[in-house]
């Protein structure tokens, strides 16, 4: 029999067993809940609808008339040849794949720039676009000598603002587009830019301007860098679309190597997703061009010890594809060719679509569509209007009025054109 000090430690035991564990307080329960990504909604209100004929033109990365993914053929020949050289898997250098930083620089600022002649461009790959715009913003407040405010465009690039405030500067604007004209606001960019604190950081996009797809002329340029000059303002350019614009690689690097040329001392953040199509890979580069090759090698020490904290070295795999492609003529020829073809399809859409809308009898003047360049387009449609093309019409695109040409085919451009010309008359 058991005694009665031994059942009652029995059942304090059983006690014990069942009782639930109690959990600490978490760390996270007071975290706020962010608001979704605009694209990602798009893009999940895509898949939702079963209309057999819905158009996503949220997508920003190039489609073929298909509307499949392209991966062009020479990138596929070029990741061919650095499979078959069996190379290995090391570390890169902080700064990244030397063949393929020294190429990049020469295609953005041309072969025979007397900065790279006289060793004065400070390079590093990055994890594409956005890691160039990070590692620039970062470099700039560690170690620009005047205010930490950059100035961007209105609009710009959704992701600016966040990428340079997280770098630690102060983001403020300057007029671009006009959206009575839905054009670029010429007069108030200027004007804007000669009032700016001497010194200032402004952001330019070299071409293919995000999202509004307008573009100053090389005359209108000419007018932004004296304005720049005269205020000693501090150019950071942003060039993503090198090639995708125009289909010419130079013409699109028109306005930073103009300001290269009239004696700036710019910033750049490159990006190859959109012209190799290499947006998985994440291939960029940022570059700073400097007053000596000592002031080069001091740039590049400190550039070096930003990037080590951050990510230690780029990817290879990416950065080799587009090595090859710089570097191998007979692929660089190919990739050139297929460039051009892309941004010529991009373009033919455009056409295509301002033909249909006349053609339909619509009242308004769709000009602007075929004087805006590269990927995007600002169609000046309304938020409300967004709303009905899609809810109306199964077409999806940001409420700013924002379209991915790239997502327009000879197959949907009809229907695309009758959708608007429903919602504006």
């Amino acid at each position: 029999m058991i005694s009665s000090t031994a059942a009652i430690r029995q059942v304090a035991a059983r006690r014990l067993v069942a009782a639930p564990a109690v959990r600490a307080a978490s760390a996270w329960a007071k975290v706020p809940q962010g608001p979704p990504d605009a694209i990602l909604g798009i893009t999940e209100a895509f898949k939702a609808d079963s209309h057999p004929q819905k158009i996503n033109l949220g997508v920003g990365a190039y489609r073929d008339d298909q509307g499949k993914p392209y991966v062009l053929p020479s990138v596929k020949s070029a990741e061919k040849k650095v499979v078959e050289s069996n190379l290995d898997k090391e570390y890169a250098g902080i700064t990244g794949v030397p063949d393929f930083t020294t190429a990049a620089a020469k295609l953005a600022y041309g072969a025979d720039s007397q900065a790279i002649k006289d060793g004065r461009i400070a390079i590093t790959q990055s994890i594409s676009g956005t890691g160039a715009l990070r590692i620039g913003g970062a470099f700039l407040q560690r170690h620009y000598p005047n205010a930490k405010t950059i100035y961007i465009p209105t609009p710009s690039w959704a992701n600016h603002k966040a990428v340079f405030s997280d770098s630690g500067l102060e983001v403020k604007t300057y007029r671009y587009y006009n959206k009575d004209t839905i054009g670029l606001d010429f007069e108030g960019m200027i004007e804007d830019i000669k009032n700016l604190p001497k010194n200032s950081i402004v952001l330019l996009h070299a071409c293919a301007h995000n999202p509004t797809g307008v573009d100053p002329t090389e005359e209108q340029w000419r007018a932004i860098s004296d304005a720049v000059k005269a205020g000693d303002h501090f150019p950071f350019f942003d060039m993503a679309y090198q090639g995708f614009a125009s289909g010419d690689t130079t013409k699109d690097a028109y306005a930073l190597r103009y300001f290269v040329e009239q004696g700036h001392l710019p910033v750049l953040a490159q990006s190859f997703a959109k012209n190799m199509g290499l947006y998985g890979e994440r291939v960029g580069a940022f570059s700073v061009v400097t007053e000596s090759a000592e002031e080069k090698k001091r740039v590049d020490s400190q550039i070096k010890i930003l990037v080590r904290p951050m990510y230690s070295n780029p990817p290879i795999h990416g950065a080799r594809i587009a090595s090859t492609l710089l570097n191998d003529p007979a692929l660089n020829k190919q990739w050139l060719g297929e460039v051009k073809g892309m941004a010529d399809r991009i373009i033919k859409m455009r056409a295509l679509l301002k033909q249909n809308l006349e053609q339909l009898g619509s009242k308004h003047d769709w000009s602007h569509i075929t004087n805006q360049i590269g990927m995007f387009a600002y169609t000046g449609l309304k938020p409300e209007q967004m709303d009905a093309l899609a809810k109306e019409h199964s077409v999806y695109a940001t409420k700013d009025g924002r379209i991915s040409v790239a997502g327009i085919t000879s197959g949907n451009v009809k229907r695309l054109a009758e959708s608007i010309y429903k919602i504006t008359g």
